[in-house]
């Protein structure tokens, strides 16, 4: 299953970035374990200055907006 972490203040952009993550992992059928970090302690030791952010599998793949579907799919496909 990968894991996918919404890093933020939990803001309405990142809130709006997890329900995208969410509804693009059932679009895709997907199984997903999604994480919301709103510490931010949490976030720097990330290495991650801007939100919202995502990491995949621990890894961040976008910071500082909220990220397209097309993007949250390939990130999606390519965790498979």
């Amino acid at each position: 299953m990968t894991k996918v972490q919404v890093l933020g203040s939990g803001c309405s952009k990142c809130q709006i970035t997890a329900r995208q993550v969410q509804e693009v992992a059932q679009q895709l059928g997907r199984q997903i374990e999604l994480e919301k970090v709103e510490q931010p302690a949490a976030i720097v030791a990330m290495g991650v200055l801007a939100t919202p952010a995502v990491a995949i599998d621990g890894k961040v793949v976008h910071s500082g907006s909220v990220p397209s579907r097309e993007k949250i799919e390939s990130w999606l496909r390519a965790a498979a």
